[in-house]
C-alpha cells in the first residue's frame, strides 16, 4: 500500500469534466462524444477498401462520405486524439506508461483481453443503437438538463451494476 500512486479526487474530476462540457458547447455548440469518432475511422477504410460499397447510398456509413465530405475531418476524431495524446503524456508524468495487463489471480491475462474486448464490442453496438456514447447521449444530455440523457445514464449504471454480478470473478 506503500506505493500506492494517487489519482485525482473523483469529485473534482467530475466537476472539471462538466466544465469541459460546458465549454465544448460554448466554442462548438456541441458537447463530447467518442462514438462518433470510431465510426468516422471504420467509415474511412471502408472507403479505401470497398469504396463501391460505402459509395451506395444503402451503407450505413454513406452519410460520412457523401457530397465528398472527408470523414476524418471532424471535431470528434481530433477530440479522441487528443484524449490518447492527453492520456499518454498524463501516464508519463506520473510514472505509469508501462505496458500490462491488470487482472486478478482468478483468471489469466489472455481471458482479460478477451472479456475486455468482447464487453468493448458490445459497448459500441449498444453506443450505436442508442446514437451516441456515454458522454454524447448521457453526459452531454444531462449537461442540457434533457430527460434522454438522465434516463441514458441511468441505464448504463443500472445495467451495469445488474450484470456486474454475472461478471464478477473477471474482476475479484
Amino acid at each position: 500500500m506503500k506505493n500506492q500512486k494517487k489519482y485525482m479526487n473523483s469529485y473534482l474530476a467530475g466537476v472539471l469534466l462538466g466544465l469541459l462540457i460546458l465549454f465544448s458547447f460554448y466554442l462548438t455548440r456541441e458537447g463530447l462524444g467518442a462514438s462518433g469518432a470510431y465510426k468516422r475511422v471504420v467509415a474511412k477504410v471502408e472507403h479505401i477498401v470497398v469504396p463501391s460499397y460505402i459509395e451506395n447510398t444503402s451503407s450505413y456509413f454513406h452519410k460520412y462520405i457523401k457530397d465528398g465530405k472527408e470523414p476524418m475531418k471532424n471535431r470528434l476524431v481530433f477530440m479522441v486524439i487528443g484524449a490518447f495524446i492527453g492520456g499518454f503524456i498524463s501516464g508519463g508524468i506520473n510514472n505509469r506508461l508501462k505496458l500490462k495487463v491488470e487482472h486478478t489471480p482468478n483468471i489469466t491475462s489472455k481471458k482479460r483481453i478477451l472479456f475486455a474486448a468482447i464487453g468493448g464490442i458490445l459497448f459500441g453496438i449498444g453506443a450505436s443503437f442508442g446514437r451516441g456514447c456515454t458522454s454524447g447521449a448521457g453526459l452531454n444530455g444531462m449537461a442540457v438538463m434533457a430527460v434522454s440523457g438522465f434516463v441514458v445514464v441511468a441505464f448504463i449504471f443500472g445495467t451495469g451494476y445488474l450484470t456486474a454480478w454475472f461478471f464478477k470473478k473477471l474482476w475479484l
